[in-house]
């Protein structure tokens, strides 16, 4: 019998001989990667001047302000008897602002005035003490005070806002607290605190006077002068101005502004300050001459004025 043999199984798993085409892989344009690059850089450029911009608006204020948090000397030191004190409290929290009272002697012509002083922008209210003694001198009450962040006040970093506030909380206090009138006391402001008080005494009409000493004229160049400004759009980060100009025009109070007489000081116009000719209100200019005793010369003229302030 004959054996018949199985075909074999047709392998269907046997390699095509059809040939694969394989697609190239893609290409990228140099011209798009050029422009990623560059979206990349500008990207990082961005975000390194924000940051320029986000730390100039935290530390600008140390190009104008110059605090102090240790008080070396108090009125004790000048023989002047006087109280500290603490003020603008806020809810259950601790005072936010120091000063000190130094009351007028008893029996004084002047005493019915308060003088509320407003230092300048650099160290704190000991060092000071000479002035406040002059000031205690014309026989007048002397209430000064430290801004937050100088001093013993609460810590915050100053700004043209919080000194202005910190204004009206001494002004509070002397009213609310002592029941003092407004009709009494007079603003004396120094160096960058003059600026503050002409605008201050702007605001408040109710007050006896303003005494502007040494005011500073451009008082915030010293933030827009610096050459970090210019990479940083300065003026809309930083709000403070200090404009004495604008302040005298809203200036309705008795004025008596102290400049110091040397050739870089003389501003022509009859040798008057631009900014105190805006001032329409009872004003009086003295400059003081640094060959004599200038001290002693503008106390006298601060008890002249004073005299002639008269009740209003």
């Amino acid at each position: 019998m004959q054996r018949i043999q199985p075909k074999p199984k047709r392998n269907t798993h046997a390699p095509s001989r059809a040939k694969h085409h394989h697609s190239a892989p893609p290409t990228v344009s140099g011209r798009w990667l050029l422009g990623a690059v560059a979206g990349v850089v500008a990207a990082a450029a961005v975000c390194v001047w924000l940051v320029l911009c986000l730390l100039f608006w935290q530390g600008s204020w140390q190009l104008l302000y110059h605090p102090s948090p240790t008080v070396a000397k108090t009125p004790a030191s000048a023989s002047l008897a006087f109280d500290p004190i603490g003020f603008a409290t806020s809810g259950e929290g601790p005072p936010q602002l120091a000063g000190w009272w130094i009351p007028a002697a008893q029996g004084s012509q002047l005493g019915r005035y308060t003088v509320l002083y407003l230092h300048e922008q650099n160290g704190n209210i000991g060092d000071t003490v000479p002035e406040l003694a002059q000031l205690h001198g014309a026989a007048v009450n002397v209430f000064a005070f430290d801004y937050r962040g100088y001093g013993q006040s609460k810590f915050a970093h100053p700004s043209e806002a919080h000194w202005l506030e910190d204004t009206e909380w001494a002004l509070d206090y002397l009213a609310a607290t002592r029941h003092i009138d407004s009709h009494t006391i007079v603003v004396y402001g120094s160096g960058l605190g003059a600026n503050l008080a002409l605008e201050f005494g702007a605001a408040h009409h109710e007050l006896a006077g303003v005494v502007i000493d040494s005011p500073l004229n451009d008082a915030v160049q010293p933030i827009f002068g610096d050459a970090r400004a210019r990479l940083v759009p300065a003026r809309l980060l930083v709000r403070d101005r200090f404009d004495l100009d604008a302040a005298a025009r809203g200036s309705q109070v008795p004025a008596l502004w102290f400049e110091i007489d040397t050739p870089s000081a003389r501003h022509g116009f009859n040798d008057q300050p631009a900014a105190y000719r805006e001032i329409a209100n009872r004003k009086s200019l003295v400059w003081l001459n640094p060959a004599r005793n200038v001290d002693q010369d503008r106390a006298a003229a601060f008890t002249r004025w004073l005299d002639g302030l008269g009740a209003r």
